[in-house]
């Protein structure tokens, strides 16, 4: 295997562990509650409390950290990781677990904006596409492999000891990066007001919109999967049993759906877009019919997993190449971008989600995330002008 295989490989294996580490919570809050002695209600709290740090620390650190090298800012969070998520397999107490879940959060972000960074600059240019896709293929991994075999671990002995198992592959992939990563990759530190001018930029702004508005029309209805996975599986034919092999086969579609993604951004990039939201839109409105049939039903939902996200790889690099091009002080904070916004998404969908489910309820759901893909359609031919504006312009210039 080439050095490129292997750092590409452990830059992957760094995704799902901090997949792992933020998704496991939801697959384990009933045995975490028990054990610490709280209501499951209250155990809840674990994962919008860890949102919210993640949302929040994540430019704040980004930003901070701009005039540190990337090697070592990235090997020191991680060491921070390791140390926050060993805690939280120590722990006994809910307050303590809170702390712990809130130092996780307060470096996971960075650690995703700085892989991402290392795969810039690693990857040979035909190959960074792919690459990114496969760092999010990470955290779908995660969802699909990390978080049922963490629930079974929890279930046949502990949840402490599901979370040792992360600080063992965190502990592992730390080695791995000493051993085989650049020390030095290209670095221009930069003020704090130099690097926020990045967000004045109206092709960069405009993709972190479109991120934002992409996240609440997913999840607007992927908030209640399982709720209404279970529709169809005592209402329409499938047995009970069969709701966690729908979940596994939404999630390899996941995976299949960022590969996809990387395959965008390689030929296309953003200017195929539209045709994605627009079939979104289609399928979103037509949810609340489809799901009269168990076949129909499902198959929206593979679709949807499919594409949803498909914008994911082509925005990344679009927000790497305009830094590059224009803001090299601003790298880091434009690599970060996806996963602030994507997370700002979330907690719109959710909330949305929340206040359709007691006004017209779960099969109309749909409905609500169309109305944030037309919103995402407008935003994408709006960045696609904009794009097409700045070269224009360049090309003017040049001609000078």
């Amino acid at each position: 295997m080439t050095k490129y295989r292997w750092q590409a490989s452990a830059l992957v294996l760094v995704a799902f562990m901090l997949g792992c580490n933020e998704f496991m919570v939801v697959g384990v809050l009933s045995d975490i509650a028990r054990s610490l002695r709280v209501t499951v209600a209250t155990a809840g709290y674990l994962v919008t409390i860890f949102a919210v740090v993640y949302a929040v620390s994540t430019p704040l650190i980004t930003i901070l950290t701009n005039r540190f090298g990337r090697y070592p800012l990235l090997m020191t969070l991680m060491v921070i990781f390791l140390i926050g998520n060993t805690w939280s397999g120590f722990t006994s107490s809910y307050g303590w677990f809170l702390l712990t879940r809130m130092i996780t959060a307060a470096v996971a972000g960075t650690i995703e904006s700085l892989i991402i960074v290392f795969a810039n600059d690693i990857a040979p240019r035909e190959k960074r596409a792919m690459l990114i896709s496969w760092l999010a293929a990470g955290f779908s991994i995660a969802s699909v492999v990390g978080v049922p075999v963490g629930t079974a671990i929890s279930t046949a002995y502990s949840w402490h000891v599901a979370f040792h198992l992360i600080s063992v592959v965190s502990l592992v992939t730390c080695m791995v990066m000493v051993g085989i990563f650049p020390r030095h990759i290209k670095h221009v530190s930069g003020t704090i007001k130099d690097q926020l001018v990045l967000l004045t930029d109206r092709r960069i702004y405009l993709g972190a919109a479109l991120i934002l508005f992409t996240a609440a029309a997913m999840y607007t209805y992927y908030t209640y999967i399982r709720p209404l996975l279970t529709l169809l599986t005592t209402g329409l034919g499938f047995g009970t049993t069969a709701l966690n092999w729908l979940l596994f086969v939404l999630g390899i579609m996941s995976i299949l759906g960022n590969r996809l993604s990387g395959k965008i951004a390689e030929r296309h990039g953003l200017t195929t877009m539209p045709r994605f939201y627009v079939l979104d839109i289609g399928l979103l409105l037509c949810l609340p019919v489809a799901m009269q049939s168990r076949v129909a039903g499902f198959g929206v939902f593979l679709v949807l997993t499919l594409i949803i996200m498909a914008v994911n790889s082509p925005i990344q690099v679009h927000f790497l190449d305009v830094a590059e091009a224009s803001y090299p002080q601003s790298v880091a904070l434009a690599s970060s971008l996806n996963a602030i916004f994507f997370n700002i998404g979330i907690s719109v969908g959710s909330a949305t989600a929340s206040v359709m489910l007691t006004r017209v309820g779960l099969g109309y759901l749909g409905w609500g995330a169309a109305v944030f893909a037309v919103i995402s359609l407008v935003i994408v031919i709006g960045l696609n002008r904009a794009i097409a504006a700045k070269k224009a312009a360049v090309v003017v210039q040049d001609s000078k």
